[in-house]
Formats: C-alpha cells, structure tokens, sequence
C-alpha cells in the first residue's frame, strides 16, 4: 500500500513538472514569436544540440554560427534549461555590457551561482556589485601588484627551468603557473607541498563545473563540484581563524580583506565591511577569474607566437631591448612593454577565451529592431564581434598591428567592457608579460600537433592542450 501511495506521488510530481515545463515551453514561445529561431523540446530544448558541438573545432561558436546564418544576427533558443536570445554587434554590446539605465543584469547559470555561492561578485547587480566591487578592487590595482613582482617574475623563471629539452602540453604548465600565481597572491599558499596538491584538485573539480547539468545526485559533475566547495571553504575558514588569532599574519590579499573589511556573523551589512560569507564567496570567485582566463590566455599567445614567425621576431625585438639594460627584469619593464601587449589583445581577440557574455533583461527594450522583453535571458556572441570584417580587416589574420590605432568602442572585448570589466586585467597582463620575456628570451619551440579544436569548456581552450616540444635558444 505505502509503496502504491509512494509510486502515486513520484507520477504526480513528474507529470506536474511536464505539465509546468510544456506551459513554459508554450508560453515563451508565444512571448518570443517576434525572434526567429527555434526553442527546440519542451523540457531539453536544444541542450543536446549545444553540449554535442562543445566538441566541433569551433566549440560553442559552432552552435551560434550555424543559427546565426540560418535566422540572422539574433535568434531565440533553449539551452541548459534557459529561453534563450543570442545577440551579437556594437549595438548589443554597448547595450548588454554598459547595462545602461539598469537594462540588464548579470546571469550566471545555475551551477556557477551555487558553485561561486550567492555573495559573489558575479551574482550581484546595481548598489550592490558597485559596494563589492569597491572593496575588492584595491589589492588588485597596479600599485598593489607591485609586491608580488618578484614572486611571479621567480615562478616564471622556475617554471620555464622545468622545460628544457621536454616536451610540454603548455595548457598544464599555464594552468599550474596562473594558479600558484593567484593562491600564493591571495592566501600565501606556497607553490608546492600537500596544501597546494589539495587546493589544486578541489580547485579542478570546481571550476570545470560551470556548464554543468545542475543535477545533484552523486556521481555527477555538479555533485563534485558542490563537494568540492564545501572542502575549500573549510580550507578557507581555517586560514581566516589563523589570521584572526595571528598566528598566521601575511600581507596577502586575504588578509588585508580580513583586517580591513570583513566582521564575523551574518549581521547587517556595513558598507566598509565584508561578512564572512562575502568574503570566501568572493576569494572562490577570485580565484576561478584569476586562473581560467590567464590559463587560456597563455596558451594561444604561445600557439599563435609559433605559427606566426614574423610577429616573434618582433616580439624578440622588444625583450632583447629589454635584456640588453643588463639589470634583469624590472616591474618597469614590465609595465612597458608596448608590442607584447599589442600581441596579447590580438591573441584574445581571434581565440575570444570567453566567447560570450550573459544577460538577463531588467526591463522591455528594442535592439536590432527587435523587442526584448523582461526577464529574457541573453547571451551577446563576442566571438562574431572579434571577427567583423567591417571593423577587422581579414579577420582571421593575427595581426597585432590592428592596435596601434584606436579601435572603434565596443568591437574589442578581450577583457570585457563596462562596470563588469576583468577586475583582475591588470593581474592577468603583468603575469602574462612576465612569462613571455623569459620564455622568449631563453627558448624556441615547435608544435607536435596541429589542431585547432577546443575543449568542451565555456572557457576556450585547446583541445589538444598545445604539445610542444622546446629549446634553448
């Protein structure tokens, strides 16, 4: 009888959650009549099509490239459980990106909201990101990097020591490189040693969930990742005890949001203040932003500087200058190196790491003609952007010459645009100068596999993780 009544409930919810799921299917496809394209199967919409080209050559961008030639430069679609509107131009970028007049919002998936936890910088909009925003921005300002110079110029020099006369899958090395990079930067953790083999796997796990299927069952992607969590904010609320008591004092970026910003408990919100909850949600989202976009980053510059012997060369140019003083890098040099960033921009235009920026309609707007609604989820296609022909002659072509002039606004987005720009820009450029002038200055490289596809990740990377094999100059 118990099991009956049991089996009873179970077809009630599932057929309820149908019923629910065909409702909104119908209805957002009522709402979304005036946007071609098409919203798939009630419940899975066009999921399946959209994880099955996560591993085409062209990743995600094969999945809008192929709508955007069948319907145009917008189009509707369901993915991940979300009606979707993907848009692309300097229209939608200045609209979605500046979120002027409180337009649009931030729209994080639902894994990447648990994941991060719902103080996150990434989660918040309006007065509120502005607040985070603030006391956050401070240790990674220009000034406040100049201290951990030494650190990343000695890790770089150390890391590339490791790679003469190897073969190398240069993704590794950049993860592993970025990542001592931003844990020793914001909690002191030292580069090797069982503390960071720990932080290093949980930190895996975590990051790689964010396209997950948001289903916590164990076994599951997003099940991993939510452990994975929990343990590095046991990590974390161990090291800010420590640093209460001060048997642990550093002048990290921990501690200084511990000494000068966050209070114990879940009180009211001080506006100078961090609570405990917003402060490990924050040095989580941190430390993903601090590592994920320079890992890729690294890695095409690396593979673009190889396939483009003229650029190299070039680039040899500015370091040799560089070496030539006789006093060894300096975080002068660093923060001039004019052609080396040239080359960064170019590398982040034509691979676009994060090929696209997700937002939800605060309110009714037109774009393209087209009438948006509130509480549309959108997502602007930026790899489209990089590659108008209109604004990037032969764009396929690296070229770091495109930046010696000033760029129309809103056709670059390397590193974003607006109040939600990389806080960690200036981070990421200084790590990655860093690291190029001495792997130029010491080394030649080859490629041991052609291939130009990306890992099914919304972060774009190569697929093949870029073998190389190097050496000495």
């Amino acid at each position: 009888m118990e099991v009956t009544v049991l089996m009873l409930i179970v077809i009630s919810v599932v057929l309820i959650l149908l019923v629910r799921a065909l409702w909104q299917t119908w209805d957002s496809s009522r709402t979304m009549a005036g946007i071609p394209g098409s919203l798939g199967w009630p419940i899975v919409g066009e999921t399946f099509s959209f994880i099955a080209e996560f591993s085409s050559p062209a990743g995600i961008h094969s999945f809008i490239k192929k709508r955007q030639e069948r319907y145009g430069k917008v189009f509707k679609s369901s993915v991940l459980g979300r009606f979707t509107v993907f848009l692309t131009g300097s229209e939608a970028s200045k609209i979605l990106l500046t979120g002027k007049d409180g337009m649009v919002s931030l729209n994080l998936s639902y894994a990447g909201r648990q994941v991060l936890g719902p103080t996150s910088l990434l989660h918040q909009n309006g007065e509120a990101h502005k607040r985070l925003r603030r006391l956050i921005a401070e240790p990674l300002s220009i000034n406040a990097l100049k201290k951990y110079f030494n650190f990343i110029n000695s890790l770089a020099v150390e890391t590339l020591d490791q790679w003469h006369g190897r073969q190398i899958l240069v993704l590794e090395e950049a993860s592993t490189f970025s990542l001592k990079v931003i844990s020793n930067m914001i909690m002191s953790l030292e580069p090797t040693g069982e503390e960071q083999e720990k932080f290093r796997a949980n930190f895996k796990i975590m990051s790689t969930s964010f396209s997950a299927l948001p289903i916590k069952i164990p076994g599951t992607a997003f099940h991993r990742a939510m452990k994975a969590r929990n343990r590095m904010i046991e990590m974390l609320d161990s090291i800010i005890a420590q640093r209460r008591t001060g048997d642990n004092f550093q002048q990290d970026f921990l501690e200084s949001l511990v000494k000068k910003h966050s209070k114990d408990g879940y009180g009211e919100e001080d506006d100078d203040k961090l609570t405990d909850t917003q402060l490990k949600d924050n040095i989580l989202t941190l430390l993903v932003a601090g590592h994920d976009t320079t890992t890729a980053a690294l890695t095409w510059i690396i593979k673009f500087l190889e396939e483009n012997p003229a650029v190299l060369e070039r680039l040899h140019e500015e370091h040799r200058e560089i070496h030539s003083a006789g006093s060894g890098l300096t975080w002068s040099d660093v923060n001039n190196m004019p052609y080396t960033n040239k080359v960064i921009s170019e590398s982040l235009r034509i691979a676009t790491v994060i090929p696209w920026f997700s937002r939800k309609a605060a309110e009714d707007f037109k774009i393209d003609g087209y009438l948006i609604k509130k509480g549309w989820s959108l997502n602007l296609d930026v790899i489209s952007i990089h590659h108008d022909p209109e604004t990037f002659l032969d764009p396929l072509k690296f070229d770091p010459s495109r930046f010696d002039d000033k760029l129309k606004p809103y056709s670059y987005l390397g590193f974003g645009s607006g109040p939600r720009m990389c806080p960690g820009i200036n981070l990421a450029k200084i790590e990655i100068c860093i690291f190029i002038h001495h792997l130029v200055r010491r080394y030649k490289w080859k490629t041991l596999e052609k291939d130009n596809a990306v890992l099914p990740t919304l972060i774009r990377m190569p697929r093949n993780k870029y073998p190389i094999m190097v050496e000495p100059l």
